[in-house]
C-alpha cells in the first residue's frame, strides 16, 4: 500500500487533485448527518430521502468547487497561451487587487500590456532596420555558420546582380563573396561584380542569431569617393603648383624684358653692366628657389618603402638630439624598447619634428622637450615646444604650405606619411596647458611587419 500511493499522486491530475480535495472536504460533515440520520427515529423513507439530498448537496458544491478553480486556472492558461502566440489583445476580468487570485490576474494583464508596448517598439525598430538597409548604398549580407547567405538588401541584389529569392541560401563561394569572408575583418579589395569592378570597402563582424553564429558582411564602393578624392588632390596640386610656378616666373618674366629694353639702349647707361649682373642674379636665385621646390615635390611623391628592421628607440633618439645644436633639448627617458621599423625614416620623421619644434622656441626663447612613453599595445614619442603656438591647424599637412619665410611646407607631410607608411599616427596641436605646441608619434608594438605586408 505503502508503495501504491506515491505512484497514485504522481497519475493524478491536478484537476483530479482539486477534485479529490473538494469531494474529501465534505467527507466529514456528511458522514457525521448521514449517523446521525440513521440512528435516529426516522421512517425508512425519511432516511433514504435526506441520505439521497444531503448527498446530492455534497457532490454538487464540491464540483461546484472545482468547476469554479478550473475555470480560473484555464482562463489564466489561454491569457499565457495567446501572450505565447504573440496576440495581445486578451485581459483577464476580475483583475483587481487585494485577492490573491485577482492580483494573479491583474499581473498578467500588466505582463500583456507590457509585452504589447515592447512588440510595437520592435516592430517599429524592424520596421526602420529595413527601411534603412534598403535605401542606404552600402551592400549588406549576412551568413550563418556553414556561409550560406540568409540576409541581402537592395544594394547587395544590385552588386550580385540578382533577385533576392535567387541568392538566398547559397554559399558565398558561389557568389563570390568566399573571399570577402577570409582575412582581416577590414580590409579593400579589387573585385569585379556582375561586370563592374573597382575597389571595395570590405567590414566583417559577428553576431548570433537564433543562437547560431553568423557573420555580417559589408562592402562599400570606394572608386567614386576615391575618384572624387583624387580630383580634388589634382586640383589643389594644380593650385599650389601654379601658384608655386607664377611666383617664380613672373618677377622672371619682368626682370627678362627690363634686361632686354636695357640691352636694346642707345647708348646705354654707365652702369648697365652693374644692372644686368643685378638682373641676372635674381633669375638664378628664382631658378634655385624653383628646382628646390621641385625636389621637395619629388621627395614627397617617390618615399620608398620602410625597410623593416631592429630599432633601439632610445638609441635613436638621442642620436636625433646630438643632432640638434641650436638649443638643448630636455630628454624625458622611457623604457628601453626594441621595435620593427625603418631607422632611417624614422629618425628623418623626428629630425622634422625636433627642427620645427627648436624654430617655434627660438622665437620666444622657449625651451624644448622630448620623451616617449610606453602603453598597452603601442608606444608614443612626444617633442612640445614653448613657442608661439600654431595659429592654422588645418593647413599643417597641407603639401608646400608652410609660415617660415624660408620653408617649402614638405616637412610634416612627408612625415605623416612616413608616420603612416608604418602603420602610425602623427598629430601636431598646441599643447592644452602653457603655450607652444605639441608633436605627438603613435606606432604599434606588436605584428608590425604583419601591418606592413612584409
Amino acid at each position: 500500500m505503502t508503495e501504491r500511493t506515491p505512484i497514485l499522486k504522481r497519475r493524478l491530475t491536478h484537476e483530479g487533485r482539486i477534485t479529490f480535495v473538494a469531494v474529501g472536504a465534505g467527507v466529514p460533515a456528511t458522514a457525521v448527518a448521514l449517523i446521525l440520520l440513521w440512528a435516529g427515529d426516522f421512517s425508512f423513507r425519511m432516511q433514504w430521502t435526506l441520505t439521497l439530498f444531503l448527498c446530492l448537496i455534497w457532490w454538487g458544491f464540491s464540483f461546484a468547487v472545482r468547476g469554479w478553480v478550473i475555470s480560473r486556472l484555464r482562463t489564466l492558461s489561454n491569457l499565457l497561451a495567446a501572450l505565447r502566440e504573440g496576440d495581445y489583445s486578451f485581459r483577464a476580468r476580475d483583475a483587481r487587487n487585494n485577492d490573491p487570485l485577482g492580483e494573479v490576474m491583474l499581473e498578467v494583464n500588466t505582463l500583456g500590456e507590457t509585452l504589447r508596448e515592447q512588440r510595437l517598439e520592435t516592430l517599429e525598430a524592424t520596421n526602420l532596420l529595413h527601411r534603412v538597409m534598403a535605401e542606404i548604398e552600402v551592400a549588406i549580407f549576412a551568413f550563418d555558420e556553414g556561409q550560406r547567405l540568409r540576409l541581402v538588401n537592395r544594394a547587395g541584389e544590385r552588386l550580385l546582380g540578382q533577385a533576392s529569392e535567387r541568392v538566398l541560401g547559397r554559399r558565398a563561394e558561389k557568389l563570390g563573396l568566399a573571399d570577402c569572408l577570409r582575412g582581416e575583418p577590414v580590409a579593400i579589395l579589387n573585385k569585379t561584380f556582375a561586370g563592374k569592378s573597382g575597389r571595395w570597402g570590405v567590414r566583417r563582424s559577428h553576431f548570433r542569431s537564433q543562437g547560431l553564429p553568423h557573420q555580417l558582411l559589408v562592402l562599400s564602393d570606394l572608386s567614386l569617393t576615391l575618384r572624387e578624392e583624387e580630383r580634388f588632390a589634382w586640383q589643389r596640386l594644380v593650385r599650389v603648383l601654379g601658384h608655386e610656378l607664377n611666383n617664380s616666373l613672373a618677377p622672371i618674366k619682368s626682370i627678362s624684358g627690363s634686361l632686354e629694353r636695357l640691352m636694346l639702349r642707345k647708348p646705354r647707361p654707365t652702369d648697365w653692366e652693374e644692372d644686368l649682373h643685378r638682373g641676372l642674379e635674381v633669375i638664378r636665385s628664382r631658378c634655385d628657389s624653383l628646382n628646390r621646390f621641385m625636389q621637395a615635390y619629388t621627395s614627397l611623391a617617390r618615399l620608398p618603402r620602410p625597410k623593416i628592421g631592429p630599432v633601439e628607440l632610445g638609441v635613436l633618439i638621442h642620436r636625433v638630439i646630438g643632432l640638434e645644436t641650436r638649443l638643448p633639448i630636455i630628454l624625458a627617458a622611457g623604457p628601453d624598447l626594441t621595435i620593427q621599423a625603418d631607422g632611417d625614416q624614422l629618425e628623418q620623421l623626428l629630425i622634422n619634428l625636433v627642427k620645427n619644434a627648436v624654430d617655434a622656441a627660438l622665437e620666444t626663447q622657449g625651451a624644448v622637450r622630448m620623451g616617449w612613453i610606453k602603453k598597452k599595445d603601442r608606444f608614443e614619442v612626444w617633442v612640445e615646444d614653448e613657442g608661439p603656438g600654431i595659429l592654422d591647424t588645418a593647413n599643417l599637412f597641407v603639401p608646400f604650405y608652410t609660415t617660415k619665410p624660408d620653408g617649402l611646407g614638405t616637412g610634416l607631410v612627408l612625415s605623416r606619411q612616413i608616420a603612416e607608411a608604418h602603420s602610425g599616427q602623427l598629430s601636431l596641436e598646441n599643447r592644452k596647458t602653457g603655450h607652444g605646441c605639441e608633436a605627438r608619434l603613435y606606432l604599434p608594438l606588436e605584428q608590425q611587419e604583419r601591418a606592413l605586408g612584409g
